[in-house]
């Protein structure tokens, strides 16, 4: 399928792994240029050097904590316009409420919600110039059912579905569309990491731990494993391409049939 954005430039930040690394697969597999983005300057390097042999659009990089502002201003000196904007970014921490402190609430809030403000902020003169452009944020299933076990996390996710609407609201009538990507549990990185590491303190397999994980703490999961990035990054593609043209301000699932509602 043709997503129509062989000349587009797309940005995805926090790209060097998970969801983001395929979502900057499957829009350069289609001929977008694709700005890697990581922290260090050898982690986007790394993952350029395992995407570039997979694609046949052009990889870019750019090194940067994109939770910091002075850290955006020189993105914009580097990459003044981008065409499509994936607000990937964005940390995860289980804690129970009460021990969750000011610092953690405003760090998250920093990290997940802020990097996405910033980045649109900075890209979307140059949507509006050329009426043309696609923003996606990339909230999750716990935007809609705050796990008791991540409100802080699940706040952002919330905020980052109003932003996303409020924004496509004052977008309205333009070739420019913002919407949110919900994903459910995915073996990115992180979680991978962090279920291994809780697996191996409980003397389990991966695969004993998601069997359990899925039977008691995401029991309305309709697939019932772990999504694939890739299974996610192929909806958040589809939202970046011009056949998508009809839907913005929209909430769109990924999430295995997670969140028990039918609309």
């Amino acid at each position: 399928m043709d997503l129509g954005i062989k000349e587009k430039l797309a940005l995805v930040s926090g790209s060097t792994a998970g969801i983001g690394m395929a979502t900057a697969r499957a829009l350069a597999n289609d001929g977008a240029s694709v700005i890697i983005n990581g922290r260090s300057e050898a982690a986007v390097a790394a993952a350029i050097e395992i995407l570039q042999p997979q694609v046949s659009g052009n990889l870019l990089g750019f090194a940067g904590d994109l939770a910091k502002p002075e850290t955006i201003d020189r993105l914009a000196a580097q990459y003044p316009k981008v065409d499509i904007l994936v607000n990937n970014l964005g940390i995860f921490e289980p804690a129970e409420f009460a021990d969750i402190s000011d610092q953690d609430w405003y760090r998250f809030f920093e990290v997940n919600v802020m990097s996405g403000i910033r980045l649109s902020r900075l890209y979307l003169p140059g949507m509006k110039e050329q009426n043309w452009g696609r923003i996606i944020f990339v909230s999750s299933e716990s935007a809609v059912q705050i796990p008791a076990e991540m409100i802080h996390y699940g706040m952002t996710k919330t905020a980052q579905l109003a932003v996303a609407r409020g924004m496509a609201e004052s977008l309205a009538g333009t070739g420019i569309t913002v919407n949110s990507v919900l994903p459910g549990p995915t073996r990115s990185r992180g979680v991978v990491d962090f279920v291994n590491q809780l697996a191996k303190d409980e003397g389990k397999s991966f695969e004993q731990f998601e069997q359990e994980f899925f039977e008691k703490v995401r029991p309305s999961s309709l697939i019932q494993r772990f999504a694939a990035p890739d299974e996610v990054a192929s909806m958040i593609a589809y939202l970046c391409s011009s056949l998508a043209s009809a839907t913005t301000g929209a909430a769109v699932r990924a999430d295995g049939g997670v969140v028990r509602a039918v609309v």
